[in-house]
């Protein structure tokens, strides 16, 4: 089965919006300013792995007209599948590309089940409502920069169910990014601290 992951740079306070989407958000770039050559390797390892991509429309719409002329830095957005969640879209210039209406949970359920590379979600804040509401996230690998925005689309919203990750590696760079991977690991688990009593 493949593994769907979700990759993000997210503030503090859960945003992985970056650009204006026609609601006014004017902090596009946040991230660039705590790029070091640690980020910078992480997100060469990132993209040098042979994945599909999940998209969702707005997002790209967004890729569509940049990365077809920028795939020196990022070969593989060239070949990857890409399944974008559209309703209002059906074919791009942009090959190989799939659209995904209707029922986007049952289809990226059917996708995972199909033999290929593991896929990617990026960006995409309203789409993954919908993965993790549907429980399709197998796992996250978040860049977390250290500054809050107060506004813009969070990655955790209306869509997120109780779930458990385990952390499978974890950097921190100089500039103050933390690259994490989880990984998800079943069910919410509860407890009560062990202190004992004065005596």
């Amino acid at each position: 089965m493949r593994k769907l992951i979700a990759a993000e740079f997210i503030t503090l306070d859960g945003v992985i919006q970056n650009e204006d989407e026609g609601d006014g958000f004017k902090y596009g770039g946040w991230f660039f300013p705590f790029a070091d050559e640690v980020t910078g390797t992480v997100v060469q390892a990132r993209l040098g792995k042979k994945v599909d991509l999940l998209l969702g429309r707005k997002t790209f719409e967004g890729w569509e007209g940049y990365w077809p002329t920028h795939t020196n830095f990022w070969p593989n957005v060239k070949t990857a599948t890409k399944y974008v969640a559209s309703n209002t879209r059906d074919s791009s210039d942009w090959k190989p590309s799939v659209f995904l209406s209707g029922d986007v949970a049952e289809k990226v359920r059917e996708i995972k089940q199909q033999d290929g590379p593991d896929i990617y979600v990026m960006g995409s804040a309203n789409l993954c409502q919908t993965l993790f509401k549907h429980d399709l996230i197998d796992a996250l690998e978040l860049m977390t920069i250290p500054v809050t925005l107060g506004t813009g689309k969070r990655l955790f919203q209306d869509g997120t169910i109780p779930a458990a990750f385990k952390v499978t590696d974890a950097q921190i760079a100089p500039k103050g990014i933390v690259c994490v991977t989880y990984e998800r690991d079943g069910e919410v688990r509860s407890g009560s601290p062990q202190i004992e009593e004065d005596k």
